[in-house]
């Protein structure tokens, strides 16, 4: 009788290990693969809707895109030019972008037109930023990555200009950015730039791209354009990064920028 007992007991105990381990990971095994499938259609659906932007421009420049590029152009021109690696760097902004699109030529093109109508005109900054402050939603994290790369795009040749911060305040401004928050942001490139600026020596300058002092002007602007390249701040890549990714790119764009400045100005 005892012994019956405890088999009866000992089946209960499989039948219960069996619930609740088997059956509850058959079960999170369904959830996750299902999760996974949503997830999967959920990135067709985004990536099919995102493509359609390039079907015209004007629908390009409503998008958070096409608005926050119209903002890059009122920053880039705020001081009223486009510096050299300011350009350089919206150039490539433009092949990150273009590049995650079906159609990357025209794609491309778009944001170009954008970008160029956008920078002559200084009377709708604020209707921009209100248009893609609607657009982001709560979003706290993409407004502030916009918000620094715009940062890092007037601090990357020689830092910000009066007229660079008069613009970019009232951009998050209108972006829901309190202005401690926007002169905290400030403060931590600025120290950033002060810990990296030093006497730089042309050979130090040389080492920093990888060129030799008797390599020509050709050779060193090359070298010199595809380590910024490498090194640049990507708004794309950026949302799968920590908060100071953006920092330590734009430290490393202005270091180059600033090694290249000397040889060319030795060069002459």
């Amino acid at each position: 009788m005892i012994k019956f007992k405890k088999l009866i007991y000992l089946a209960i105990t499989l039948v219960l290990l069996y619930y609740i381990f088997i059956v509850n990971i058959l079960v999170t095994l369904s959830i996750i693969a299902s999760l996974y499938i949503v997830f999967k259609l959920y990135k067709v659906y985004a990536k099919k809707k995102l493509n359609k932007l390039s079907s015209s421009k004007e629908l390009f420049r409503a998008s958070e895109l096409g608005l926050f590029i119209a903002l890059v152009a009122k920053v880039a021109k705020a001081d009223g030019r486009v510096s050299e690696l300011e350009a350089q760097l919206i150039a490539i902004m433009f092949d990150d972008i273009s590049g995650i699109f079906i159609e990357r030529d025209k794609t491309r093109n778009i944001l170009k037109e954008i970008f160029n109508e956008e920078k002559e005109r200084d009377d709708d900054t604020k209707e921009v930023a209100q248009s893609l402050n609607k657009l982001l939603g709560r979003s706290r994290l993409k407004r502030k990555q916009f918000v620094e790369f715009l940062i890092q795009l007037a601090f990357v040749d020689s830092g910000i200009c009066s007229d660079e911060d008069k613009v970019l305040r009232e951009i998050v401004d209108e972006l829901n950015i309190a202005p401690n928050e926007y002169d905290d942001m400030l403060n931590k490139f600025e120290n950033m730039m002060q810990n990296k600026q030093q006497t730089m020596s042309l050979e130090e300058a040389c080492k920093i791209l990888g060129v030799n002092e008797g390599d020509d002007m050709n050779t060193i602007k090359k070298t010199y354009r595809n380590l910024v390249r490498e090194y640049h701040p990507d708004i794309i890549k950026s949302q799968d990064k920590d908060e100071s990714y953006m920092e330590e790119a734009t430290a490393k764009t202005q270091e180059i920028n600033q090694a290249y400045q000397l040889i060319k100005k030795t060069k002459k």
